[in-house]
C-alpha cells in the first residue's frame, strides 16, 4: 500500500483476533520471512549477513519482534493469552455481534435503510421492489456478493429483488466464504445475527439436526464466524427485505473446503466430511417442512498487487478477467459444481476465486438448477481488481 507516498506492506488479521494494520517497509519484510518457528534471532542474522554483507542488530530483529507482538501479529504466549480471551468471550455471547456495523456499513438503522433502499433504486440498480405481488417458489437460490456494500451495493440489490418479489422462503441457508480459514470445512453456529435493524434469527432446531446428521463436528471451528463479513452482509439485506413483513430464520454455514483440495490436487469431496455433511443439509431441508432457499455470499477474481501479483491490473487485463469470469459463470448458471469447480482449477485459479466454496456448495444443493446472470461487476482500485456477480437460480 501507499502511504504518505512510501510504498509498504500492510499487515492485518482477517480472522480479528487485532484490529491492528501493520506497515513495513520492503526490507523489513524480508527479515519477517525468516520468522519461521525454526531459526532463532542469531540464525535470523546470520542469513540476512550472508545475503547483504552487513550484520543487522539484535536491536533491531527484537524491536520488530516487540512490535509484531504487541499488536497481535507474533505466534506467542501473549497472541495465546489474546486469543482464548476472544474466543471465549465470543463462545459465551447469547449473539453474533455485528461486527462490521459502523464500518462496511452504518450503524444507524434508518442509515442503512437509506442507503440500501438506494442500492435498489439507484442508477445502478434493478429498481424498487414491487411487494404487491410476491410469487410462490419461483426464486429457489441467489449468489449475492460479500464485497462491502460502499462498493458493490447494487450488485446485492440485483440479485436480492428477485429474492423478494418471486420467493415465499421464511428459511435462507446461506453459505459463506471463510477469509480466514478453518480447520474444518464448515463452520455452524447456534447464534442469532445482530444487525442494525435487529437480529437475524437462526433455526436452531434445524441446526441441530443438521449437526447430527453430517456425522462431523460442525462447531469446532464456530469461531470463525466471530469477524467473518461474508455472511454477515447477507444477513444485514435479509432484515432490511423482512423486517416487519415476514417472519424469517436463516442456517449460517461457514465453507472452506474447495481451494484446500485445489491446493492439494484433489477433488473437493475427496474429503468424506463434505459431501456427508451436503447430503446431511439436504435431508434436513427435505424433512424440516418450511420453505428454503440458499444463499451463496461470494465475490469472484482478487488480482492485482494487493492480492499479491507484481503488476497494477491493466484496461486489457481487465477485459481478459471480465471474458475469463463470464465463461466460468456459464457452468454456474448451468448449475453445473463439477464445471465450476474444473473452471476454477484450470488455471490454477489465477484469478482467486473468493467464492469458490460457497458456490460449490450451493450447485450441489440445487443439482442443475437454472441460473441467469442478473448482474456482473469489477472494483478496481490501483492496488488491485475485485469482480463480483449475481445470479437467481429458479
Amino acid at each position: 500500500m501507499e502511504h504518505e507516498g512510501r510504498r509498504l506492506i500492510g499487515l492485518r488479521d482477517p480472522s480479528g483476533y487485532t484490529s491492528s494494520v501493520v506497515l513495513l517497509p520492503q526490507a523489513a519484510v524480508e527479515m519477517l520471512a525468516l520468522f519461521d518457528g525454526e531459526r532463532s534471532i542469531l540464525d535470523v542474522q546470520a542469513e540476512l549477513t550472508r545475503r547483504h554483507g552487513q550484520i543487522v542488530p539484535r536491536a533491531d530483529i527484537e524491536g520488530l519482534i516487540e512490535a509484531l507482538d504487541e499488536h497481535g501479529f507474533m505466534d506467542s504466549a501473549r497472541f495465546a493469552a489474546r486469543r482464548a480471551a476472544t474466543d471465549a468471550a465470543f463462545l459465551a455471547a447469547s449473539t453474533r455481534p455485528a461486527a462490521h456495523a459502523g464500518g462496511a456499513y452504518p450503524v444507524g438503522p434508518e442509515e442503512v435503510r437509506a442507503a440500501f433502499e438506494g442500492f435498489f433504486t439507484g442508477p445502478d440498480g434493478p429498481g424498487a421492489i414491487d411487494w404487491t405481488n410476491v410469487a410462490g417458489d419461483g426464486v429457489r437460490a441467489i449468489i449475492a456478493p460479500h464485497i462491502d456494500f460502499q462498493r458493490g451495493g447494487p450488485a446485492y440489490a440485483w440479485a436480492y429483488r428477485d429474492l423478494a418479489e418471486r420467493c415465499r422462503a421464511n428459511l435462507f441457508v446461506i453459505f459463506g466464504t471463510c477469509h480466514a480459514g478453518m480447520r474444518d470445512p464448515w463452520a455452524l453456529t447456534r447464534k442469532s445475527y445482530e444487525t442494525p435493524l435487529g437480529p437475524v434469527a437462526v433455526d436452531q432446531d434445524f441446526v441441530e439436526r443438521l449437526a447430527a446428521r453430517a456425522e462431523q463436528d460442525c462447531f469446532g471451528s464456530e469461531n470463525a464466524h466471530r469477524a467473518e463479513h461474508s455472511i454477515e452482509f447477507q444477513a444485514v439485506v435479509l432484515r432490511y427485505l423482512y423486517a416487519g413483513r415476514r417472519d424469517v430464520a436463516i442456517v449460517p454455514v461457514l465453507a472452506s473446503f474447495a481451494h484446500e483440495a485445489l491446493l492439494r490436487g484433489q477433488d473437493p469431496e475427496d474429503d468424506p466430511r463434505v459431501p456427508r455433511f451436503l447430503e446431511a443439509l439436504r435431508e434436513t431441508i427435505a424433512t424440516s417442512g418450511r420453505r428454503v432457499a440458499l444463499i451463496a455470499g461470494a465475490d469472484l477474481a482478487h488480482v492485482g498487487p494487493r492480492f499479491g501479483d507484481p503488476e497494477p491490473v491493466s484496461g486489457l487485463e481487465r477485459e481478459r478477467i471480465a471474458r475469463e469470469d463470464r465463461a466460468m459463470l456459464g457452468a454456474v448458471a448451468a448449475g453445473d459444481a463439477r464445471g465450476f469447480f474444473e473452471a476454477v482449477a484450470g488455471d490454477g485459479d489465477r484469478r482467486r476465486i473468493c467464492g469458490l466454496s460457497p458456490i460449490y456448495a450451493a450447485l450441489r444443493l440445487l443439482e442443475r438448477g437454472a441460473g441467469t446472470l442478473r448482474h456482473y461487476g469489477q472494483w478496481p482500485d490501483p492496488q488491485g481488481l475485485v469482480s463480483y456477480a449475481s445470479v437467481v437460480f429458479s
